[in-house]
């Protein structure tokens, strides 16, 4: 017996020793802040997201303002989400180089130092809704790539650091390598929502942005939730077609995913604590059965299963010093 010699709790006797024996820390540069930019909207005019609370849809001139406003607080990095005012069969406002996400970028890499990683997909661009090309009612894969790919190169070229393919298809990653490469944009990073799951937790966002789908849904190419050993084969294939930073999707119902993922690659983690694990957590402070804690814990969890970034639209709240930690 290793009592009464080994006592614990002397670890843990006030908060200045637990906070300096903490093996686990949250600092402003382990987040990645999403922003949702509505082109039609009038600047000034935020619309408020029922389904987020604290969240909104910003005009372009708005989101560069919110976003100067965070990097005086820390922020280091966003990732952006546009909403066209026009959408069509093939999305073409996603790679339009005057599309809204493509302002934005310019915008941002111009009026601040933050890294600008842009969300890839056809989603929010589409009048049905897929992520890709949709021909009698089935997403086409291959047919799909060219278009991803362009919408990727239209981003670096108004000055992207990151792009960040979020549609599942198969090769995606690869193809989008080929084109930044031939186009000059060797330097430019893939974050690959590599292993990202067909998960009831992104209802709000799909209110968010305007891109619930027309028909059917997305488990033909985001994971099932009962699979994992299918995660890392998905990070392992998007590593040999060329993604940099590997992304696991939802966080916090796929803590064990993200432990897997970093123990076996080792490589550059992130994780999105999406807007379901957002929402269900402002839900139950507002009913008082939780308190803000319960978000710090959240997002330190996150962070100790192996995340090196955590995409959270709490942000805000760990820059302002809203949160209360748990030590």
């Amino acid at each position: 017996m290793n009592f009464p010699t080994r006592r614990m709790r002397r670890l843990r006797k006030t908060p200045q020793i637990r906070k300096i024996l903490s093996e686990t820390t949250l600092q402003a540069e382990d987040f990645i802040y999403p922003l949702f930019i509505k082109e039609e909207l009038e600047e000034g005019a935020g619309e408020h997201i029922d389904t987020m609370p604290g969240q909104y849809r910003y005009s372009l001139e708005d989101a560069i303002d919110e976003a100067k406003r965070l990097e005086k607080l820390g922020l280091e990095s966003v990732l952006l989400f546009g909403m066209p005012e026009e959408k069509d069969e093939l999305g073409t406002s996603a790679y339009s180089d005057e599309g809204i996400v493509q302002q934005a970028v310019h915008r941002l890499k111009k009026e601040t130092d933050l890294v600008v990683i842009t969300d890839v997909c056809l989603c929010q661009y589409t009048t049905h809704g897929h992520c890709g090309i949709v021909e009698n009612g089935k997403i086409l894969n291959d047919e799909s790539l060219r278009l991803l790919a362009k919408t990727a190169l239209s981003h670096a070229e108004a000055g992207a650091d990151i792009v960040a393919p979020s549609d599942m298809m198969d090769g995606r990653v690869g193809v989008i390598r080929e084109m930044l490469d031939d186009g000059g944009f060797q330097d430019t990073l893939i974050m690959s929502y590599a292993a990202k799951y067909a998960s009831s937790f992104y209802a709000p966002f799909r209110d968010a942005v305007c891109s619930s789908p027309s028909f059917g849904d997305r488990k033909t190419h985001q994971m099932s939730p009962a699979n994992v050993e299918e995660a890392l084969l998905e990070v392992e294939l998007d590593l040999d077609e060329g993604a940099d930073i590997i992304m696991v999707k939802p966080a916090m119902a796929y803590l064990d995913v993200i432990q897997r993922v970093k123990e076996e690659f080792r490589m550059p983690t992130a994780a999105y604590q999406v807007s379901g694990e957002y929402s269900m957590l402002r839900a139950g402070i507002e009913a008082q059965y939780l308190t803000n804690e319960a978000i710090y814990e959240s997002l330190l969890s996150i962070k100790r299963a192996g995340a090196d970034l955590i995409i959270s639209h709490f942000t805000p709240d760990f820059l302002e010093g809203k949160l209360d930690t748990i030590c």
